[in-house]
């Protein structure tokens, strides 16, 4: 396979040849017919927050092995060749079937690599309103060792990342296991005084759960827990920019005071991503596509995910954020991949082909033309 395009760190002009899933070479551009070819090429995204797509939710206490390779399809025609499948404050019974179902979908050979860690965001975060975002309240409850364990057996032990509030009752104790057990611990729709998140850090949480959103509407203009973990050196934090959950400004201050190195952009995209405006019902609950992909609890101001995928963040990010296009593909690829202790994927010879293609000028929306992917 050969691919042309311009190196989105360099800017030249090469071409890469590609096969059984690695980088051959990489050199000037030659005469042969490209197999793809676009503005820009790139090491492909990884996103570390994704419900579902399309209608299938990972959520879903049906959720089936076809619905999983279905979302892994739309989201690499997005960029992303991988993923952390992302399950959310619900019963035990669902939350293992979740887990189950998607540790059967990655003993297929071609999913393996697509879906490399999960992530369990909830269910042990705060009841409050605000704090716990759409995240069904009937189902929140402290953090419990063996209950996660048992939810960890189903996964096969690819839960790699956990989402919770830190000053639950347990919740230290409970951070310091998943730390000794080689989980990532994240702090996110979390009520946390300053004193909770400092002895959260102390405790080895390394992430903040899209910095921003899942919190009170309404907050004390000093002290309080957005202000507290942006401040904290120890905490990258993720962040959606689709255009909805953060503003343009907020979007250009969380990069400026974490700085690229410190920030994951995630999509945090729902099972209704992709789907037409309209009124659509989960978990009970009604929620609304609007117009551009936003996403709420129908009736309500709370945001419900997203609507969109990682190549939408990445445009927002560069448009508004004043960061350098390597900046921005590394913040949807390598910082998500390091943290979590995967291989990082690289443009090089030799190294497994991940690649995007896509096209993208200064101030406008970038569109992914192709993914390969390793597989």
């Amino acid at each position: 396979m050969r691919l042309r395009a311009r190196h989105y760190a360099s800017g030249q002009a090469i071409e890469v040849i590609c096969a059984e899933g690695r980088i051959l070479s990489i050199g000037p551009p030659t005469g042969e017919p490209a197999t793809h070819q676009a503005d820009w090429i790139a090491p492909a995204f990884f996103d570390l927050q994704i419900n579902g797509c399309g209608g299938h939710s990972f959520n879903s206490p049906q959720l089936t092995v076809d619905q999983v390779r279905h979302v892994v399809a739309v989201c690499r025609e997005h960029g992303i060749a991988a993923l952390c499948p992302t399950l959310v404050t619900n019963s035990f019974e669902s939350l293992r079937h979740g887990f189950a179902t998607l540790r059967e979908a990655c003993v297929a050979r071609e999913l393996d690599r697509a879906l490399p860690a999960f992530h369990l965001e909830g269910p042990y975060i705060s009841s409050e309103d605000g704090p716990r975002g759409a995240h069904p309240r009937e189902f929140v409850r402290k953090p419990n060792w063996d209950e996660f364990r048992k939810l960890q057996d189903a996964a096969g032990g690819r839960i790699r990342l956990v989402t919770l509030a830190p000053e639950l009752d347990g919740a230290l104790v409970f951070i310091e296991q998943l730390v000794a057990s080689g989980v990532v611990v994240a702090l996110g729709h979390t009520a946390a005084t300053a004193r909770d998140i400092a002895a959260a850090v102390a405790a080895g949480a390394r992430l903040s759960t899209h910095l921003g959103n899942g919190s009170h509407a309404l907050l004390p203009r000093h002290e309080n827990y957005l202000w507290e973990q942006l401040a904290a050196d120890a905490l990258t934090a993720s962040i959606i920019s689709d255009g909805h959950h953060l503003p343009p400004a907020v979007i250009r201050c969380l990069v400026r005071a974490k700085t690229s190195n410190r920030i994951i952009l995630t999509c945090d995209a729902s099972s209704l991503a992709g789907l037409p405006p309209g009124r659509y019902r989960e978990w009970d609950q009604e929620f609304e596509v609007q117009a551009g992909g936003k996403v709420t609890v129908a009736g309500t101001p709370y945001l419900a995910g997203s609507g969109v995928f990682l190549d939408t963040c990445v445009s927002n990010v560069l448009r508004h954020a004043d960061v350098s296009l390597v900046e921005a593909v590394d913040m949807a690829g390598a910082r998500p991949r390091a943290l979590l202790g995967l291989p990082v994927r690289s443009l090089e010879a030799g190294t497994p082909a991940d690649l995007v293609l896509f096209d993208w000028q200064p101030g406008g929306e970038l569109h992914v033309k192709h993914t390969l992917t390793s597989d």
